[in-house]
């Protein structure tokens, strides 16, 4: 099935359209985008750059896609945004492309909704199966992980890394990590506790789930600072062999922004 184009919209011939593509009034596509099939584009977006957009997703209106980043060193390089598969972007929702003084493209997965005002900011790399509420924010340089679920409202800082299965509450200024399977809130933010229930919705035990949790406390308990606590080997000894743990482990000595304080 060929693509459905409104007679008002403004696609350049040498945009790349899959099949059922269906793209509505007044909508712009750039001589550099790739659209996959059955991707829906609603009346007033815009899509341009050199964007590369998978199958089945859906663009509501006044969505700008591959717009040029807010980085006074840009100097209009040919940088990309990449976007997966059955993405959902709702109103407003902003995406602009990478830097060369980074991965010179912006990344996003599979699955995912992004609700309205929603705004991924240069060389952002962005995971699958996430919920980002309304008028989020994420500088650029913003890595996330899958799963990651974001209340309405809140602001992510320039190269803070958010992990898999992390929950963030709503209009959190979140300016550190948070490690995978953490929750977190408050303004600046701070750890809460764990997601036990994104942990059992990916299907973990509830030993791995219970000595997640056991890891957590102990090192909440601590004096050290979580980088002391896991260099540790007598205070590890016993969350050996818990993948979660191990990955929690490898980004808590990976920070370059720090890892968000415990709630006090």
């Amino acid at each position: 099935m060929e693509a459905s184009i409104h007679e008002t919209a403004i696609v350049s011939p040498e945009a790349t359209l899959g099949e059922g593509v269906t793209i509505g009034p007044y909508s712009i596509i750039g001589p550099h985008v790739k659209i996959g099939k059955n991707t829906v584009i609603h009346a007033h977006v815009k899509i341009d750059g050199h964007t590369t957009i998978g199958e089945d997703n859906e663009f509501y209106s006044f969505t700008t896609i591959g717009a040029p980043p807010q980085d006074l060193s840009y100097k209009g390089e040919p940088t990309e945004t990449i976007i997966g598969n059955k993405n959902i972007f709702r109103e407003y929702v902003s995406i602009h492309r990478g830097t060369v003084k980074d991965r010179a493209k912006t990344t996003i997965g599979d699955n995912s909704l992004f609700m309205s005002y929603v705004h991924l900011g240069h060389d952002v790399d962005f995971g699958s199966n996430c919920i980002i509420a309304n008028s989020t924010n994420f500088a650029g340089h913003v890595k996330v992980g899958d799963k990651v679920i974001i209340g309405g409202g809140c602001n992510i800082s320039q190269f803070v890394s958010l992990g898999t299965g992390a929950y963030l509450g709503g209009a959190s200024a979140i300016d550190r990590d948070i490690p995978t399977f953490c929750t977190a809130y408050g303004n600046r933010v701070r750890l809460k506790g764990i997601n036990i229930i994104g942990l059992r919705r990916a299907g973990h035990s509830k030993q791995v789930i219970t000595e997640v949790v056991d890891f957590y406390r102990e090192m909440e308990a601590s004096p050290l600072s979580p980088r002391a606590f896991v260099d540790h080997d007598e205070l590890m000894e016993e969350f050996k062999n818990n993948e979660i743990i191990d990955q929690m482990v490898s980004e808590i000595r990976a920070t370059e922004v720090g890892i968000a304080p415990f709630m006090s």
